[in-house]
């Protein structure tokens, strides 16, 4: 009986220590989750940062252009013949 008795306890004393293990991993798994909840909002943070800036880069190109540089002539001029364009087309559909 006592040879029984100590695997009982020996099988107690392992699955006392899965238990503590597994509620250690828990929390572990749950920081981790919470790490990645705030990584992944710091992400789309600076992903909106990033398009802000590309809109006043485009802006200041534009702005640019039309201040006399030779770099980004091209760009200005498509760009205003595109507005021109949208212009007219807001005209006829007034006009109709």
């Amino acid at each position: 009986m006592s040879v029984i008795a100590e695997i009982i306890d020996t099988l107690e004393n392992k699955i006392e220590k899965l238990f503590v293990k597994t509620n250690c991993l828990e929390k572990n798994n749950q920081g981790l989750k919470i790490e990645l909840a705030q990584a992944i909002q710091i992400i789309q943070t600076q992903s909106q940062e990033i398009d802000a800036l590309k809109s006043q880069y485009e802006t200041l190109k534009i702005a640019n252009a039309l201040l006399g540089s030779e770099d980004n002539k091209r760009d200005t001029k498509l760009k205003i013949n595109s507005l021109i364009r949208e212009i007219d087309y807001c005209i006829a559909q007034l006009s109709d």
